[in-house]
């Protein structure tokens, strides 16, 4: 196969990849009432269901989103760079194993915890400090070292942390899953709160990763201002949802939660109007994917929205978690 058709297979997975990031995620769960006693009967919604495996199918739909979003664009971001160091291979295949068990996870009914999952994570846990080192080497060992120009043109130093991310929230999806006879916790914590926590510290990181890009583009695009100043809010509301008392309904931090998926789904949109701004536009589009903005990027925001809302549903259902 020649160079220039293996490219438009990779980017053709990249946009496929983003798809199936929405569509993983597009179902609506019901919530229950909160419960009355620590070591209560499990509560259970309309559908039969505890609300732990309720919410811990809400956090596998969140970790399964980051991972597609990672597949995707580091697909088509270590191809630019002609997978150089071989090492480039591993997020793509532990992203797309994430990604697979995930999709386990959210087809899961059972109150239990899977070993399998749980190595998975953890893998794509470590994966996601590893290539952290990996992007920090790449932009220090170049000529001038830790310079803008460098930041700005070398491996996307906050990138790694998607998958980073996705493992962490798995891992606390097992966790909650099986709690469904006791206040779900983790690591002796209560599980919405730390759950609320970590998304929100993420949605702050995820947000200078795309402030710095889009500073690079100049927000020539007044809607490139929306990610750095919605998600923020979101982190702040999130941050004050697992500080808060118990009994707190956090209705404005829910619609603001459905605001920033809708956001990062959108967010496909602009990348890709973007990329049709480029000299040949779409006719090009071999090209223009891999020096465009990255389509595939946005929807991280979408699943870290996606796990608040899913720790706010947890709060609701066990006040004291």
């Amino acid at each position: 196969m020649t160079r220039p058709a293996e490219r438009d297979l990779i980017a053709l997975a990249g946009i496929a990849a983003s798809g199936l990031a929405l569509v993983s995620v597009l179902s609506n769960v019901r919530r229950a009432r909160p419960s009355r006693s620590r070591l209560a009967a499990p509560i259970r919604n309309r559908s039969g269901q505890t609300e732990t495996v309720t919410t811990a199918r809400r956090l596998n739909r969140a970790a399964g989103t980051l991972a597609a979003s990672v597949l995707a664009d580091s697909g088509v971001e270590h191809y630019r760079g002609s997978f150089k160091n071989k090492a480039m291979y591993t997020p793509l295949l532990v992203s797309a194993l994430t990604l697979a068990t995930s999709l386990h996870g959210t087809a899961d009914m059972r109150p239990l915890a899977h070993k399998a999952r749980d190595a998975t994570y953890l893998l794509a846990a470590a994966t996601g400090l590893v290539g952290s080192g990996f992007h920090l080497y790449n932009v220090g060992k170049r000529v001038g070292g830790f310079s803008w120009q460098n930041v700005f043109y070398g491996a996307p130093i906050g990138a790694p942390m998607a998958i980073l991310l996705s493992g962490l929230l798995g891992f606390c999806s097992e966790r909650v899953r099986e709690a469904h006879r006791t206040r779900p916790r983790i690591f002796g914590l209560p599980a919405g709160r730390m759950i609320a926590a970590v998304t929100g510290a993420g949605l702050l990181g995820t947000t200078g990763e795309a402030g710095l890009l889009h500073f690079r583009g100049a927000y020539h695009n007044p809607f490139m201002l929306l990610p750095v100043t919605l998600s923020p809010v979101g982190a702040a509301l999130l941050m004050s949802a697992a500080g808060g008392g118990p009994g707190r309904a956090h209705r404005f931090t829910r619609w603001w939660m459905r605001l920033l998926t809708v956001m990062g789904f959108a967010g496909v949109g602009f990348h890709a109007y973007g990329v049709s701004r480029n000299m040949g536009g779409w006719r090009n589009w071999s090209q223009n994917i891999l020096n465009g903005p990255p389509i595939p990027a946005p929807p991280s925001f979408a699943g870290l929205a996606l796990a608040g809302l899913a720790a706010l549903g947890l709060m609701k259902a066990h006040p004291n978690a």
